[in-house]
């Protein structure tokens, strides 16, 4: 499976950005999606993630009410919908995939299988 995640850019705080991870392949409804973050000097942190079915989802308690993850399985994409953006939230963003059951979900890092490259996303204060 490949990743490509796109999305990423500076927006100021209180504003909105849609991340995509587009990936290849014909199963996508079988892989647990992520997205994971990590900012300057930071260590890479669980943001959150999505069942293969997208029945099941799990967010990081600093972003929750504010990031909604979807994934379309006709267009083998998972979608990060951030909003009420924070300085804080400044990081890069990757997203990754892990093949589970289609309700099975994970928040390990190193549970993952197959990571895209980050997409940088900047909150100005």
């Amino acid at each position: 499976v490949q990743l490509q995640a796109s999305g990423g850019g500076l927006v100021q705080a209180g504003g909105s950005l849609r991340l995509s991870c587009a990936a290849s392949g014909r199963t996508f409804s079988r892989y647990a999606m992520g997205w994971f973050r990590q900012a300057p000097g930071k260590e890479r942190e669980f943001v959150t993630a999505i069942s293969g079915s997208g029945g099941n989802t799990y967010y990081q308690d600093s972003v929750k009410g504010r990031f909604t993850i979807f994934k379309d399985n006709a267009k083998n994409t998972v979608y990060l919908q951030m909003n009420s953006l924070k300085p804080e939230d400044t990081a890069v963003y990757c997203c990754a995939a892990d093949r589970r059951s289609p309700w099975g979900i994970s928040i390990k890092e190193d549970e993952y299988e197959y990571w895209g490259q980050g997409t940088q996303v900047t909150v100005s204060s």
